[in-house]
């Protein structure tokens, strides 16, 4: 997920490099912790800086998809205070080093800000990793079969020392990057309550520009390819829960592998996986059959064929951890937005746009009004239904009431976002093909 904020590269350009190679890779484990959102933040602030991270995370994509022909981790996770991301806190190396990382299901490559590292750097809020002073570290070979140079070496034998080094590039930042391999730690601060996990392939970055982010200092892809974690880690499911915006004392649960389950759980619906296309970054997606949309007891008149995945790749409706705010093909969103005007007497605002980027926002009477009363709104997958409540559709900021999804133009990719999966348990059985959920109290599990 982009900059530490974005999750959908652009451009990926690949060059060999020779340099010594290190020998040493040893075991990793890594803890998940959850950032607490800041009450200095307004609503408004927050939605807008989303927005804008959401939007070069998708266009991104659309210049990427244009151009392209048994263990188990449990960590909290936090919500960054003013982007949208749930973070996860994990270590990296020998001695392990701590460093909170943005959670991605959107994107695969594992990276983080390595010392040294030049002025063009973005500011992190934990020491800079120094592979250097890493008993374990390893340059990845590049011929490893998780090296980005593999294609590029087309099956000849890469020269002595080589290093595999490229430009990762996002809608609004990109990174300077050489593959290693290292111990990653997860788990939580207690010794005995850590796993370790060796020979984790990552990115090592020395330069980055255009990200604009003070809670994460790098990114961990949980996609389906395979440098992300959950394939290296070669687990079967994962799962999480995350807390809502509005709870700034509770953690989010992630778990990766047998203990990742929703047995326990009621109102559990399951749906398939859409097989995703081969073409990158497409293939890294989840993609789900969206078949529809009512808003109470009213089916919205959306086409079966607005939010469904082409033949030629486009068009698909995905999850995803690592953008805010739900993003709809424009014949689905005009259905849900002339929905929601229809129930509610409020006057709408321009400035509610202006505020929060948003398209619609509704004027309350006073900033201590609240809302009128709205019926959930459903989103009906392929066997299964995810039943919304107004607060994970609708957001409240000071007098303004607005909902908190986004149009795009027809064709592109459309988005569950993370803030339509608040208290929803989300579990990715990767091995089954299947997404299960179920509404939760995400601050009690």
């Amino acid at each position: 997920m982009s900059s530490p904020t974005q999750m959908a590269s652009l451009a990926v350009l690949v060059s060999l490099v020779c340099a010594a190679l290190a020998s040493n890779a040893a075991a990793v484990r890594v803890e998940l912790t959850r950032i607490h959102a800041d009450p200095s933040v307004t609503a408004s602030q927050f939605v807008r800086d989303a927005l804008r991270r959401d939007m070069h995370r998708h266009n991104a994509r659309q210049l990427a998809a244009s151009s392209s022909n048994g263990t188990t981790v449990s960590a909290p996770t936090q919500i960054s205070p003013t982007a949208g991301e749930y973070l996860m806190t994990l270590a990296i190396g020998t001695p392990p080093v701590s460093y909170q990382a943005i959670a991605d299901t959107g994107s695969d490559l594992i990276w983080t800000q390595c010392a040294p590292c030049s002025s063009q750097c973005f500011q992190q809020p934990t020491p800079l990793y120094n592979p250097s002073s890493s008993t374990t570290f390893a340059v990845l070979p590049c011929n490893s079969s998780l090296s980005m140079c593999a294609a590029a070496l087309a099956g000849t034998t890469p020269p002595p020392g080589c290093t595999c080094m490229y430009n990762m590039t996002y809608g609004s930042g990109w990174t300077s990057v050489y593959q290693g391999s290292e111990t990653f730690t997860f788990g939580s601060s207690t010794p005995a309550n850590q796993t370790g996990v060796p020979g984790i392939a990552f990115g090592c970055s020395n330069a980055s520009g255009g990200f604009n982010t003070s809670s994460a200092s790098g990114l961990v892809g949980l996609g389906r390819g395979s440098l992300s974690l959950v394939s290296q880690l070669g687990v079967p499911k994962f799962s999480y829960c995350l807390t809502p915006y509005q709870d700034t004392n509770s953690t989010s649960t992630l778990l990766l592998g047998p203990s990742a389950s929703l047995n326990d759980t009621g109102g559990v619906s399951s749906t398939p996986f859409v097989a995703s296309p081969s073409d990158a970054p497409m293939s890294t997606y989840y993609y789900l059959n969206l078949t529809g949309i009512s808003l109470g007891t009213t089916a919205l008149s959306i086409p079966t064929t607005a939010l469904s995945l082409k033949a030629d790749g486009t068009g698909g409706f995905i999850i995803d951890s690592g953008t805010t705010i739900t993003l709809l093909g424009n014949t689905a969103y005009q259905q849900v937005r002339a929905a929601v005007v229809s129930l509610v007497t409020l006057p709408t605002t321009d400035g509610g746009s202006a505020a929060t980027g948003l398209d619609l926002c509704f004027e309350l009477p006073s900033s201590t009004s609240a809302p009128p009363t709205m019926p959930s709104m459903t989103l009906h997958f392929d066997g299964a239904d995810m039943v919304l409540p107004a607060d994970s559709y609708m957001m409240l900021d000071s007098n303004l009431w607005c909902l908190a999804m986004q149009n795009q133009t027809d064709g592109g990719v459309s988005i569950l976002g993370n803030y339509q999966q608040q208290n929803m348990h989300i579990l990715y059985d990767v091995g089954q093909e299947t997404l299960t959920f179920a509404p939760a109290k995400c601050s009690t599990l």
